[in-house]
């Protein structure tokens, strides 16, 4: 059990400290003697709690970057189990209302996200970007095919250009969470942004 302290239990104050120095300084540079000297306890102590800087990082973080990869992939299957000719319909609303609740989300859990979007640098979660983007990237593919079927084909699109505007689309969106824009402001901006991108992949996609 957890020792209690005026601040609460020894793993929050540990979680507090930790969530402190990886804000400052990244996972990368932060110090774990740093934080274990914070919270007042030995090394020793500390790893009857976790085994290393990186399991640590994990117990911060690791339910939330879960949540945002999940939300996303969920709402690419949701969208591909549609008829086809729905799909084309409703592209715009699924994909908002997933951006929605990730920014939602982000804005409940704002430290730990922006964790893993701007300090995870040297962890398995720096890769978060990276991988929505190939779930996106897949998802336009199957949507082309859709489109195909329906006797609306979609052009060629370079495959250097495509990947460089979804992983724009994704730096724009994170940019909100990072900066911490307040949250009325980024509602719209989502809003906005969402507009921006649906005329932009509809003209390349000669819809």
């Amino acid at each position: 059990m957890c020792k209690i302290n005026g601040n609460g239990t020894t793993l929050e104050n540990i979680h507090r400290a930790a969530k402190a120095e990886f804000l400052e300084k990244g996972y990368k540079d932060a110090s774990l003697r740093n934080i274990v000297k914070s919270v007042g306890m030995t090394t020793g102590a500390f790893y009857g709690y976790y085994k290393s800087k990186e399991e640590l990082f994990e117990a911060i973080v690791g339910e939330h970057y879960e949540y945002i990869r999940n939300r996303f992939i969920k709402a690419q299957q949701e969208f591909a189990e549609l008829p086809a000719a729905r799909q084309p319909e409703v592209m715009s609303e699924i994909s908002g209302l997933c951006m929605e609740d990730i920014l939602h989300y982000a804005y409940e859990h704002l430290e730990e996200c922006k964790l893993i979007l701007v300090c995870s640098e040297g962890t398995k979660f720096a890769g978060l970007i990276d991988e929505m983007v190939e779930i996106e990237v897949e998802g336009t593919h199957a949507y082309q095919e859709v489109l195909r079927k329906l006797g609306r084909p979609s052009p060629h699109i370079d495959p250097s250009l495509e990947h460089i505007l979804i992983t724009g689309m994704f730096h724009t969106f994170f940019e909100l969470i990072i900066h911490e824009m307040p949250l009325k402001d980024a509602e719209n901006y989502v809003r906005e942004m969402r507009a921006f991108y649906t005329a932009g992949w509809m003209k390349i996609m000669g819809q």
